[in-house]
């Protein structure tokens, strides 16, 4: 493992009986990137998450985190994570201040527990009992506290599930000074805009497998962009040849949808023609590929 790495895996796999939930991943995280590990439910995931955070041993293959193995070496890697779980599950009866504070002593060098609440904007909520906070107050809890340590190392599990958009913003930005600051992020999310806005890289997986891995312009580079448009029906027959055309133009009615390897080309190509014709291409729209379009892609496949 490089000293440039904060995350090494390779070969693992983790196993529930029979039922393979982690297959064979191969993964390096770079240290001070945002990286996000997407997937469909049941894509294991988590499972995986839970290798690299040591809170479970990897059937196979090996894993090192911050130089260690996080499941035999806890020891030298607990400090320096932080770890928001999906549920943490902390006692309702305590308040937030009180919560704060409890997990404030159990860190070496941690930062000071208004200053956290405050970052999450619950600076207002100490003295309210934790089950009387709504869902998205306890995900802002949940962060508060997996970064009060100030740790080189950030997993965050769907970290804003529940927030409010204007909540979710405000986590973003209190990441994103953390990844100023030299920490590396690891994250899953289900929300794509969310990878889109904060990740260096991304993995999606898909049946235990890691499918497709890059920056979100390689993902989405993979997928082929869109045009679509109305025409009269007696003018399909004379399409032009679109050099990065995929397929057959698909078309309902009056309405032709095209699937292209280059859009910019094969758009230019597609008006040219039309202003050779005076033709009018009614409600076109023409647009690049998604990280959704991707994300849908690995969804609808089966990997097993």
């Amino acid at each position: 493992m490089t000293t440039d790495l904060a995350v090494h895996a390779q070969g693992v796999t983790r196993r529930y009986g029979s039922f393979t939930a982690v297959d064979g991943v191969d993964l390096d995280i770079r240290t001070g990137e945002l990286f996000a590990l997407l997937g469909t439910n049941g894509a294991g995931k988590t499972s995986f998450l839970e290798l690299l955070e040591g809170l479970a041993p990897a059937h196979s293959g090996e894993i090192r985190v911050l130089g260690a193995e996080p499941y035999r070496q806890r020891r030298q890697v607990i400090g320096r994570l932080g770890i928001m779980l999906q549920d943490v599950g902390f006692s309702g009866d305590l308040t937030v201040a009180e919560t704060a504070r409890m997990w404030h002593g159990t860190l070496t060098g941690p930062r000071p527990v208004a200053d956290v609440l405050d970052q999450v904007n619950l600076g207002h909520r100490t003295g309210v009992r934790v089950a009387s906070l709504s869902g998205g107050e306890r995900r802002r809890l949940d962060l508060a506290l997996a970064v009060m340590g100030g740790p080189d190392l950030l997993f965050l599990d769907e970290p804003t599930t529940g927030l409010d958009p204007e909540s979710r913003r405000a986590a973003w930005d209190l990441v994103r000074g953390l990844l100023d600051g030299g920490t590396t992020v690891v994250l899953t999310t289900h929300y794509l805009e969310e990878a889109e806005a904060l990740a260096d890289r991304l993995a999606i997986m898909h049946g235990g497998r890691i499918v497709r891995r890059g920056t979100v312009g390689e993902i989405v580079a993979s997928e082929p962009a869109r045009i679509a448009f109305e025409l009269r029906r007696d003018h399909h027959h004379d399409l032009p040849a679109l050099p990065g055309l995929i397929g057959a133009p698909a078309t309902v009615g009056e309405r032709v949808e095209m699937r292209s390897t280059d859009l910019q080309r094969d758009l230019h190509t597609l008006l040219t023609w039309a202003d050779a014709r005076d033709l009018t291409l009614a409600d076109l729209d023409a647009r690049s590929a998604s990280l959704e379009q991707a994300f849908l892609a690995v969804a609808g496949t089966d990997q097993s």
